[in-house]
């Protein structure tokens, strides 16, 4: 984070707690409504195993957040999440059909902002048969305007080997760039995991955060070893975190890797993880965006910091 934005935070909560005030996450954010655009040159990033390609640590979902109408209302806050995120230096931007109008909203704000090019456009396949799969595929690369799909996941495991057939296809004539398979549930590591040990694959997409620490156990170690990157959904565990943490002062110890906020040390305990490469909170507020993304700046948690870290939530 540049200095002058760390300087206004901490100023920013040092008054609050002289005053009394609660400090929530939504709180600290408020205090810098500025986006920084220089904040791209300090962006913490990881590469992609199978291509050394370099992508920024912190990323965006678009589960809820993304399904909306088109009434122009409704799109602008979506606008100035997609403008914050671009300008922090962010790039990985992950749908799915399963999202409801998500892919559809998310192409055309990207298309209007000229972003298309620029970031890295995820999406999944969630059905049965090899047709349906190819059918709904090319569906969401209409959708999501794009004609080359950055990152294709078989979504939830479903009909999962024929996927991975279309899509290892896919690759080699150049349709998509990499491949990949998701899970979003605790007892979905291991399956993920036993789908490894026999399928090669670019990507792995799991549920991680302090309270969802199941992926360490075989999952995780296992992506290291063959180099597979790891995008983590639900690091703030679906919300629940930051909910019981929002009315409760950050801990002066965050200061020692740079965070100034809950969602911005739950994230940091994600991505110090070694075999993570990307995390990809959703937000439809542009504020908390730039919250999540100071995430990918600074210092990250060494192991005894990320202890503490869960520890302290794990008290809460």
């Amino acid at each position: 984070m540049p200095d002058r934005n760390r300087r206004r935070w901490l100023q920013t909560t040092s008054a609050m707690a002289a005053a009394g005030m609660p400090f929530a996450w939504t709180s600290a954010i408020a205090a810098d409504p500025s986006p920084a655009p220089e904040a791209r040159d300090a962006v913490i990033s990881r590469p992609i195993g199978s291509s050394g390609e370099r992508l920024p640590v912190i990323g965006l979902g678009t589960w809820q957040t993304f399904d909306i109408s088109a009434e122009p209302g409704e799109r602008q806050p979506l606008r100035d999440v997609l403008r914050v995120f671009h300008e922090w230096g962010g790039r990985v931007i992950d749908s799915s059909p399963m999202y409801g109008r998500s892919e559809s909203v998310a192409g055309d704000l990207m298309a209007e902002a000229k972003l298309v090019p620029q970031l890295f456009v995820a999406t999944k396949v969630w059905t049965s048969g090899k047709d349906a799969g190819q059918r709904q595929m090319r569906e969401s690369m209409q959708k999501l305007r794009v004609r080359q799909c950055d990152l294709m996941q078989v979504h939830n495991l479903l009909d999962v080997d024929t996927h991975l057939d279309t899509l290892a296809e896919w690759k080699l004539t150049g349709r998509i760039r990499y491949t990949g398979i998701t899970h979003y549930t605790a007892d979905g590591a291991a399956a993920v995991a036993r789908i490894l040990e026999r399928r090669p694959v670019d990507f792995v997409q799991i549920n991680y955060s302090v309270a969802e620490r199941d992926a360490e156990q075989r999952l995780l170690p296992l992506c290291r070893e063959r180099g597979i990157a790891v995008l983590a959904n639900r690091p703030f565990a679906g919300g629940e975190i930051i909910r019981r943490l929002s009315t409760l002062p950050v801990p002066g110890w965050a200061a020692a890797c740079d965070c100034t906020s809950w969602a911005q040390l739950l994230l940091k305990f994600v991505v110090s993880h070694p075999a993570i490469t990307c995390a990809i909170p959703a937000s439809r507020r542009a504020a908390h965006v730039r919250d999540n993304m100071a995430a990918g700046q600074g210092v990250l948690p060494d192991p005894r910091m990320r202890e503490k870290i869960a520890a302290e939530i794990g008290k809460l």
